[in-house]
């Protein structure tokens, strides 16, 4: 099969197209034969030499963690799933890459009306942001901030926020102020300055915050937020500890994902899909994603 895969860790011009053996599916795992496949900041690190929690790197080595697919091979004991089906799930690494083998409890059905790439690019940014959301007990009547707004993680953070009953302050850079107030946030600019706009755009006070960009960004949030423990990042491994707030790791579960799933299928949950990428240009997708400037997601297409 074809991947997009590197030889050595690097900066992006390392990601090349390349062929190995196809995955065969293992008892109690599908084969997917891939459509789409999220690109995300995650998959930079380990490009740059980062080492997933419990998974050993060896080259060629395929990122990715999110992927949309059919179901092509279904391995002993599996049950629910046959082959023609379309699914979407999540893995740790190798889902830059036509097919992918993954256990069954890590997919779910694709909703009939989710465009592969929104399908393909949902797991790691949305269920990253659901668990924030839950972890720091956002609820009805509360203000929330959440820093880096318009990215993948922020974009569906900023809605389920809303979706509770919160009011968001949304950190963004001006020409992400319109999509951010669409989302339902009132928007506020990076930067010098950012702790007074911020009290000026919520003088109630701030009850929880979520930062996924900036290190100066959750300095702000832990001076804002009384309770440290309702101040999370996902991103600030630096500082985190010292501020005495939280590190977010996203709690995946089929559940989880199916719920999202559902949310995006029926209007109530918003995917933006920036552009796409062919599987042959990986690199150009990790050049895109480390400009840290985009709204939404990036994805590759295998077809």
């Amino acid at each position: 099969m074809k991947a997009a895969g590197f030889h050595a860790f690097g900066g992006p011009e390392v990601l090349e197209l390349i062929e190995v053996p196809a995955p065969e599916a293992g008892a109690g795992e599908v084969r997917v034969r891939v459509k789409a496949a999220g690109a995300q900041p995650t998959d930079c690190a380990v490009r740059s030499g980062w080492n997933p929690p419990g998974f050993t790197i060896t080259f060629p080595h395929i990122t990715g963690g999110d992927f949309a697919g059919v179901v092509d091979q279904v391995g002993e004991g599996v049950t629910g799933f046959s082959v023609g089906d379309e699914v979407l799930g999540y893995r740790t690494q190798l889902t830059y890459a036509e097919y992918v083998t993954v256990p069954a409890d890590q997919v779910v059905a694709k909703p009939a009306g989710l465009p592969w790439e929104v399908a393909g690019s949902l797991s790691a940014s949305g269920q990253t942001a659901h668990t924030a959301i839950e972890l720091l007990k956002v609820s009805e009547g509360e203000t929330v901030l959440i820093n880096g707004a318009s990215g993948g993680v922020g974009t569906i953070a900023v809605q389920l926020a809303v979706a509770r009953g919160a009011k968001v302050i949304a950190t963004g850079r001006e020409e992400n102020h319109a999509y951010l107030r669409e989302l339902g946030a009132v928007p506020v600019a990076y930067g010098e300055g950012l702790i007074d706009r911020v009290r000026a755009a919520a003088p109630e006070g701030v009850d929880a915050a979520l930062d996924t960009a900036s290190a100066d960004g959750l300095r702000v949030a832990a001076e804002l937020v009384e309770d440290k423990q309702r101040v999370g990042t996902i991103f600030a491994y630096e500082v985190y500890e010292e501020l005495g707030v939280r590190w977010i790791g996203s709690q995946r579960s089929a559940q989880r994902l199916a719920e999202l799933a559902s949310l995006v299928d029926s209007g109530a949950l918003r995917v933006h899909v920036r552009k796409t990428f062919p599987l042959a240009e990986a690199a150009e997708a990790h050049r895109e994603l480390e400009t840290g400037h985009g709204r939404g997601k990036i994805v590759l297409l295998t077809d």
